[in-house]
């Protein structure tokens, strides 16, 4: 008898969803008429991008898993310039900040795995409440995600800006010599010859610290897609039949 006035609950909320939904979609569709995109957008209540919001879902979680352990492994090869670890106590404030392992990649890494399981069947399957549980749940992970994002690029894009910490000067002066610099010498490679040791380390930053930059800003993108594919999903279900 419980589950019955449960299951009733559900369609009443899901009919109120809809209604809402589709007061929603029928004014934009009077706003895109007069740009002539209405026939490209929409396609009855809901257009078709919202419909399949399982498989976008899916899409996305696919992305963002590879992308967070491309972050982490980044991280991970900051902490050893050139690849030795003599130089670890001497490591810059942007790497021991880890945000290639913690924004970028735990904090992602945990909504690309909630995206995936989004895009598979909920709790009711395709019936009355379809995915709509794990697609809010994916909402929130994502919101966390791009939170894990912002602060990943904010670290790489100044690790950037200030360059490397180096040896300087013998015997033992270690400092960041392009702090003032304003990132000018990212593309005056004759100034590299400033750091004496790590070897090479002013291009082993520059690759690893520009990698985490451009993957952290995809990151962003699909997890902004996601949180708004998630709002959407909770409202109109996905594409996929019973």
């Amino acid at each position: 008898m419980e589950e019955n006035w449960e299951n009733l609950g559900f369609l009443c909320l899901e009919k109120v969803f809809r209604k809402l939904v589709e007061g929603f979609w029928s004014n934009a569709k009077q706003v895109t008429a007069v740009i002539g995109l209405d026939n490209f957008l929409f396609d009855g209540a809901c257009p078709p991008l919202i419909m399949c919001t399982g498989k976008c879902a899916r899409c996305v979680g696919l992305s963002l898993i590879p992308m967070s352990l491309i972050c982490i492994v980044a991280n991970i090869l900051l902490l050893v310039p050139n690849g030795e670890t003599k130089w670890t106590e001497h490591l810059s404030l942007h790497v021991k900040l880890s945000a290639g392992f913690i924004g970028g990649g735990i904090m992602v890494l945990c909504p690309g795995i909630s995206a995936v399981r989004a895009g598979g069947k909920g709790c009711c399957g395709a019936g009355c409440c379809g995915n709509r549980c794990r697609m809010l749940r994916s909402v929130f992970c994502s919101a966390t995600g791009a939170i894990g994002a912002i602060y990943c690029l904010s670290v790489s894009a100044s690790g950037l800006e200030t360059g490397p910490k180096c040896l300087t000067e013998l015997p033992n002066t270690w400092s960041y010599p392009f702090e003032n610099s304003n990132g000018n010498y990212l593309g005056n490679s004759s100034w590299w010859d400033q750091c004496l040791e790590p070897p090479k380390v002013v291009l082993w930053n520059l690759t690893l610290f520009t990698l985490l930059t451009v993957v952290s800003i995809l990151e962003l993108v699909l997890c902004g897609i996601q949180l708004v594919n998630g709002v959407l999903g909770v409202f109109c279900g996905d594409c996929r039949k019973k």
